[in-house]
This record gives structure tokens, sequence and C-alpha cells, in this order.
């Protein structure tokens, strides 16, 4: 028997044939006519290769192989009654959930340790899988249904696909405590003279910085490109090279930032991406909420940390 050719609003006709033993009451029950009970009914005949049903003076009378199916077929339409009375509410304390999310290494140090703290407190069944996606899949994953969500820089992507801004963040130029050029400001000269860590999610092409040094006819000396942020502080420890990065990243690593001395560098945007399709879906509406909010936490937390320190330098 190939299920994927069966209509499964037949099995609940009989379901109620076998509850009622009655072709008309069954009918009654699932608000169709008297006929249109016998026309499914022979359509699971031919199905199962059974009459299923023996009318009697009793009523009708399920056979063996009625019998022996009803039970998993109750059961599979409870559970289909479950899952799409689950899918009309959302109930965070009882989810048992997995969400998959795109996200960069910077992205998830700064979103994942307080997002899986909220999840604990809030939804403790609900898990995360949070891995990088080729940027140029991003869009088929979300629609596939294989991503939940995606948190990366503005993309260019299909009118399908939702997103919001969930954070803002100015490039700087870092090099670690105690470099020879570690101070308040960085004129050109001094940045182009430097040696430069590059970050970039792609394999090639240019970055921000780049490009506006383009414009001006002038490049900086890049020794080391790489795709991951976290490397970084690690390569700068032990060498006098600088790195480009979002102000964000410079002050959780303790390193030290100016401004940078190249303009028309615009701000990294973080946005979260989401499928259309799932707009409306309770859960992917519930985590997008808890995103979102965290988000804006981070970003009041830390303007108030450097209004502090700027109100004590």
């Amino acid at each position: 028997m190939n299920l994927t050719k069966v209509d499964l609003n037949l099995f609940i006709v009989f379901d109620a044939i076998y509850t009622e033993a009655n072709l008309t009451r069954a009918g009654q029950i699932v608000g169709i006519t008297q006929p249109a009970v016998s026309n499914a009914l022979a359509r699971l005949r031919e199905t199962f290769n059974d009459p299923l049903f023996v009318r009697t003076a009793q009523g009708m009378v399920p056979t063996p192989m009625a019998q022996n199916i009803i039970g998993p077929v109750r059961s599979a339409l409870q559970l289909l009654r479950v899952s799409v009375q689950e899918s009309r509410s959302f109930n965070p304390q009882q989810a048992n959930k997995t969400y998959r999310i795109s996200m960069t290494d910077l992205s998830e140090q700064i979103l994942l340790p307080p997002l899986f703290q909220r999840l604990r407190r809030l939804a403790p069944n609900i898990f995360i899988e949070s891995f990088l996606a080729k940027r140029r899949e991003t869009t088929k994953e979300l629609a596939a249904g294989r991503l939940d969500f995606a948190v990366d820089a503005p993309l260019n992507t299909d009118p399908q696909v939702r997103h919001v801004k969930l954070m803002e963040d100015r490039y700087v130029c870092a090099v670690r405590q105690g470099h020879p050029l570690a101070k308040d400001k960085l004129n050109l000269d001094e940045y182009l003279s430097l040696t430069h860590i590059h970050i970039s999610s792609r394999r090639s092409g240019l970055g921000h910085v780049d490009l506006a040094l383009g414009k001006m006819g002038i490049q900086r000396k890049i020794a080391l490109r790489s795709q991951h942020y976290l490397m970084a502080s690690s390569v700068m420890r032990d060498t006098d090279m600088a790195i480009t990065v979002p102000e964000r990243f410079a002050r959780r690593h303790n390193l030290h930032f100016m401004a940078l001395p190249v303009k028309d560098v615009p701000p990294l945007e973080t946005h979260l991406y989401w499928h259309e399709s799932t707009d409306q879906d309770p859960a992917n509406r519930w985590m997008r909420e808890q995103m979102i909010e965290l988000a804006q936490q981070i970003t009041a937390q830390e303007r108030a940390e450097q209004e502090r320190a700027e109100q004590g330098a």
C-alpha cells in the first residue's frame, strides 16, 4: 500500500464508522453526507483490499483487519490533532524544539551566551544548533526549512525572506595593549604602515575599508585573511599586527582601538532573517522576539558602559 496516494481524511471517516457502527451517524460526526461516507469506505476497502466493515442487524461490524488497524489509526489522528493545535499556540515552558541558526563566530559570541541563559530560564527544552551557512544559499536554506534564522550583515535576499536590524556598530582599528601605535588617534600614514589582519566570510573580495582606500588610490598591507574573528585576538597578542573590526569586538577582547582614519566606511549592521512562510508561526515569532529583545538590551548596556567610561576618563 502506497500511503502517499491515500487521502488522510479517509481515516477520519474510518474512525467515525468504527465508533458509530452506522454510516449515517458517522457522516453526521464528520460533517459529510451518507453517500460520501459510503464512497470513502469503498476507497478504504480498495486501499486495504479488505471489507473492513460488514453490515449486520447490529450495524457495521469491523473485520479483523479493521480491528488491527484502529489503534494505530487513532494514535496517528491524535498526533495530528496535537500537532495542529501546537502549531497555533506556543508554550516555551513545555516546548521541545530545536532552532537552527546561521551566524558568524562574532554573532555567536555576542548573542548565544545571553540567549542560552534566557532559554534555560524560559524554555528549558529548547535547543540551538548554530553554524555558518553559505550566504548565497541562505535564502534556499530558509525556504526549505533547513534554517530557522540567519544572523548576518545585509544580504541580497529573495523578497520572501523577511528581516529586521538587530544591531549596528562602527569599525575601528584595533591593536594589542602596549602596541607602539596604541594611542588616542591614528592618522592615515600610520594606519597604512601597519600590517593588517582581514576578516571576511568570503574567500576573496575587498572589505569596506579596502573599497574606501581604493577610491583614494591606495591600499593597506594584509598579511592574514581569515573567516573567523576569534582567532585574530590570539594572533595579535604576540605581534604588532592591526585589525579593523567592529568596536564591540575590540572592547570585548581588551584591545586598544582607535577611530579609523578612513572616510566613508559604513557601520556594520547585523540583521535577523527568516522566511515569510514562518512569519506567523508562534514558535518562530517567539524566538524572534527573544533575539530582538536581547539585541536591544545588549546595545543599551554597551551604551551605558561607554557613557560611564567617558565620564570617568
